[in-house]
């Protein structure tokens, strides 16, 4: 048991997490450590069990996989778990990352697998694959809806509409929400790209706010102007940032 690698499941489909222990059973270098059904779980489950190896699912409820990872500081060897269109494969394979296409063969199963334990025993480290795994799948995804969190021992699903204004923090953006604030480790220019135009605007270097929010814009002095919000905040905005508002609500 000592030597035995310690294996998670974490899959919200009962059927993908029985195939996975099926073909598991027999493999006397593999101890199961647990099951998950859903990202939250997963987080927990990884803390306290400190598994070896996670198979993983990406499109799950609650939190997807690439929002679970993100908030995991040492991700342990991951094996992805998809049904992906084929982009998303071509990322994994740029990034060195493994996965497994549904529905999979037991043969492609025991080579992610043997490749999984080499790299465990190699003490491959994951976090740059998984990192830059992340940025390549964000840099074509769809515009957010949502923003994932983790505060704490807490999870918060933070969904847009519910943002009063973003602030950048160095390598950090502090999220300005109804329901408090919270630090988020992407750039600005991560939001800037993937919030929609039609409903955030950028209107300085240090703030992105959304466009239902603004109540007024004023004149602070000469020639300078800044954005009455919501609860009365206001926000400097810079010449470009005015150039942009002024296109938008013309």
């Amino acid at each position: 048991m000592l030597d035995k690698v310690k294996v998670l499941i974490i899959d919200d489909e009962n059927l993908a997490r029985e195939i996975i222990k099926k073909y598991l059973v027999g493999n006397e270098k593999i101890f199961i450590t647990g099951e998950c059904t859903n990202g939250f779980d997963g987080i927990k489950k990884i803390n306290e069990e400190k598994p070896d190896i996670v198979f993983l699912d990406i499109q799950m409820p609650k939190i997807n996989g690439f929002e679970m990872l993100e908030l995991i500081e040492e991700p342990p060897i991951i094996i992805f778990t998809t049904a992906f269109d084929q982009y998303a494969l071509k990322a994994f394979e740029v990034n060195a990352a493994d996965y497994l296409l549904k529905p999979y063969s037991k043969e492609r199963f025991d080579d992610a697998l043997e490749k999984a334990i080499i790299n465990f025993k190699n003490k491959t480290s994951q976090s740059y694959i998984i990192k830059n795994l992340i940025k390549s799948i964000d840099a074509k995804s769809p515009y957010l809806d949502r923003i994932v969190i983790k505060d704490s021992s807490i999870i918060n699903i933070i969904p847009i509409e519910d943002i009063k204004y973003i602030e950048a923090q160095d390598d950090y953006v502090m999220l300005y929400c109804f329901g408090g604030k919270f630090l988020k480790q992407k750039t600005m220019k991560f939001y800037e790209e993937h919030l929609n135009p039609n409903q955030f605007v950028r209107i300085h270097r240090s703030y992105i706010v959304p466009l239902k929010g603004i109540k007024r814009i004023e004149l602070a002095e000469k020639n300078t102007y800044q954005v009455k919000l919501e609860d009365d905040i206001r926000l400097p905005v810079s010449k470009s940032g005015y150039d942009k508002l002024k296109e938008i609500l013309k």
